[in-house]
């Protein structure tokens, strides 16, 4: 118009293209060609501050997130996979290429806050084109502020999902769910939050709805719900630098033909073994590195395959059109920011721990790692074999081992129960009492009697010399609350202390702690008596993982012949089954008889050994104990005890030694147990 009046402005010409840009169509782009050109890593949200590359095995699901015929995508990953900047570039993508609405769904409200903070606000500062996009995107407006983002033409709702009401009066074209399973599985009783989500994109002329997740439990995770859903699940094959098979990285186990494999315990040995035994080659990390690039994702059988620019292709490579909704399976190995020497060095850490029954590191490894469900294999221990694994050593007595006497007792209407066991290294534990006091617990006599035992008892050691409880703990839940906690108060220097089982989401077995005394002003005591929390689904796991150890050594458990068939019932009188809750269907551990005492109070000694930090005690500490209550030198006239142990199983022999770049199948020798299954025990080899 400048022209026609033959006025020329600059000003006038930049306005004019600014107001018009909002009219025009910009040239077609994938998600990655503009990532490629425009994204950036912010420094508070990246090791490197730097130009973006997407990974090799990134650049497919980046196309696919931009192809508009394909309505679902999920993502059941690890950790270090690249997952948050895809998502990163994703809402820029949408918001500044193809202007349509959107919105970011977190766990949680605080979550949200924190990653528009610290992601989302740092990439609309640091990729230059999204200024143009969103004017207000440096300054206090309320076009931007942490529950919505107003750029050109369309708007950016970010939002917690706990609430029902979070996922109403939107309409978008994309959605996103990140951390689903993090998400409560029933929303307010209103459905699951994908579901919630999917409607939200219902009337959108292209929709999409991307969720993405670390798995955690089997059978309770909504991301495994998703990818076992889909059309079809994609995992991403390597052609193999030796035979040029097409195969993806997995973990395998010891004696599978394919997956990692390193020798005797040597992280630094860690090779992939290809699939095809024709072949059988070690593949190194840097030769996968060098073969990445001309790798595709497959499907299970190889039947469908999805190039770096997102084309799918069926098995005889003829273009086909894409699938409605398509998952994808990724996890660490793949990272070129990680190391296969470290993931083999974690697992072997995990492993180690999970020999003494401490299974929660081997479940990080498997939902964080590997990017896969934890699922117990057995859930419920058997009352006839813990019997059989009974040892004759009488109650009263300590064998040897035994450093450390601990005390957990439970309070029933009619009496207390109480359960001694011997800690030693390791945590290994012996059984050396199981007493019963029968009286009302609101009188004072039947906790006199419980004093004298607590603290009055000598219990003779092996070695000759005699032991007296160290510390107990007594559960205060139930009818006589208070008498507990008159108990407690009067001999809290005795190392006494009250506990109470978490009734939600516990996130540790030592779950918190508060004071209950109350003045006569109804206010809390400041050196009032604590209540200490304890989450009883996680100290029931490590129970029940302890009871799969079968021969002695760390975290073994001992039981005595003189406790009865009631006592060995009561262990067995649990098991994890799904119940539904206020937050959905939850995996958690459940009375299957009316009486459990015995099994409680081992809950509330595990609770006690996570308070005193038994398991990190150094090799000192235990030494010293050892001397004074088992010296080198017995007592001449004391007849040590003979304790029957377990026979312990043949170990494995060694591996094939990494030589010729071929490896035999190997065969798993772990002895199989009847409390938990040998699966996670043969992966890998030492």
């Amino acid at each position: 118009m400048y022209e026609v009046v033959n006025w020329k402005s600059q000003e006038l010409a930049s306005t004019l293209a600014r107001g018009l840009g909002a009219f025009g169509v910009p040239e077609p782009m994938t998600l990655e060609e503009w990532s490629r050109a425009n994204f950036y890593l912010s420094k508070e949200s990246s090791y490197v501050e730097q130009d973006w590359r997407p990974w090799p095995f990134q650049r497919a699901i980046m196309a696919c997130i931009s192809n508009d015929d394909i309505r679902f995508i999920d993502f059941m990953k690890s950790a270090r996979v690249g997952y948050t900047k895809i998502l990163l570039a994703a809402i820029g993508y949408f918001a500044e290429h193809k202007r349509r609405n959107q919105v970011l769904w977190q766990p949680t409200d605080g979550d949200n806050d924190e990653f528009v903070k610290t992601e989302l606000d740092t990439m609309l500062r640091d990729v230059k084109v999204m200024a143009k996009a969103m004017p207000a995107h440096m300054a206090r407006n309320k076009d931007n502020t942490l529950a919505q983002k107003k750029f050109l033409g369309c708007l950016l709702h970010t939002r917690g999902g706990t609430a029902a009401r979070a996922y109403r009066r939107i309409s978008v074209d994309v959605a996103f769910l990140d951390e689903l399973d993090a998400f409560l599985r029933d929303i307010e009783k209103e459905g699951s939050p994908d579901k919630l989500a999917a409607k939200r994109v219902e009337g959108a002329t292209f929709p999409k709805m991307v969720t993405g997740s670390t798995p955690k439990l089997s059978g309770f995770s909504l991301i495994e719900d998703r990818y076992n859903g889909a059309d079809e699940r994609f995992k991403y094959a390597i052609p193999c630098p030796g035979c040029g098979l097409f195969h993806p990285l997995v973990w395998g186990k010891k004696d599978e033909t394919t997956g990692f494999k390193w020798v005797n315990g040597d992280p630094t040995s860690a090779r992939h073994l290809c699939p095809n035994q024709e072949c059988g080659l070690l593949i190194t990390q840097a030769e996968y590195l060098a073969v990445a690039e001309q790798g595709r994702w497959q499907n299970a059988d190889g039947s469908i395959t999805i190039d770096a620019a997102g084309v799918f292709r069926n098995g005889a490579g003829a273009v086909i059109a894409p699938l409605e909704h398509i998952a994808f399976h990724v996890w660490t190995a793949y990272s070129p920011a990680a190391t296969w020497a470290n993931l083999v060095d974690e697992f072997l850490e995990a492993f180690e721990k999970a020999q003494s029954g401490d299974i929660t590191k081997l479940k990080t490894f498997t939902n964080t790692t590997l990017g896969l469900p934890w699922a117990l294999e057995m859930e419920k221990t058997d009352a006839e074999q813990l019997k059989e694994r009974a040892e004759p050593h009488t109650f009263g007595t300590v064998p040897r081992g035994g450093l450390l006497l601990l005390a957990g007792g439970d309070t029933q209407d009619n009496r207390i129960e109480i359960t001694v066991r011997a800690y030693g290294r390791g945590c290994e534990t012996w059984q050396v009492d199981y007493k019963i006091f029968y009286g009302n617990p609101s009188e004072d006599q039947v906790w006199q009697d419980v004093a004298e035992y607590l603290f009055e008892t000598e219990f003779q050691h092996a070695a000759g010399t005699k032991l007296k409880i160290h510390a107990s703990s007594i559960d205060s839940q139930g009818h006589h609350t208070q008498a507990v906690y008159n108990f407690v108060h009067t001999h809290a220097a005795r190392k006494v202390f009250a506990v109470r089982g978490s009734s939600g989401r516990e996130k540790h077995i030592k779950d918190g702690v508060s004071r209950v005394d109350i003045d006569w002003r109804g206010k809390v005591r400041k050196r009032g008596m604590m209540l200490w929390r304890v989450g009883t689904n996680l100290a029931k796991d490590l129970i029940y993982g302890r009871l799969g150890i079968e021969r002695a050594g760390p975290g073994y458990m001992h039981f005595s012949k003189d406790a009865s068939d009631e006592f060995f019932r009561q262990m067995a009188g649990e098991a994890r089954v799904e119940r539904a809750t206020a937050y959905g269907k939850e995996s958690r551990w459940t009375a299957m008889r009316k009486r459990v005492e015995a099994w409680d109070c081992t809950v509330y000694l595990v609770w006690l050994e996570t308070h005193l930090e038994l398991a990190k005690k150094t090799a000192k500490f235990w030494d010293q104990l050892e001397a004074e209550v088992q010296p080198a030198i017995d007592d001449l006239f004391n007849t040590p005890m003979t304790i029957s142990m377990p026979a312990a199983s043949t170990p494995p022999p060694a591996p094939t030694p990494v030589a010729t770049r071929t490896a035999a199948p190997l065969r798993s020798q772990s002895a199989s147990s009847s409390f938990a299954s040998d699966d996670w025990s043969s992966r890998g080899f030492k």
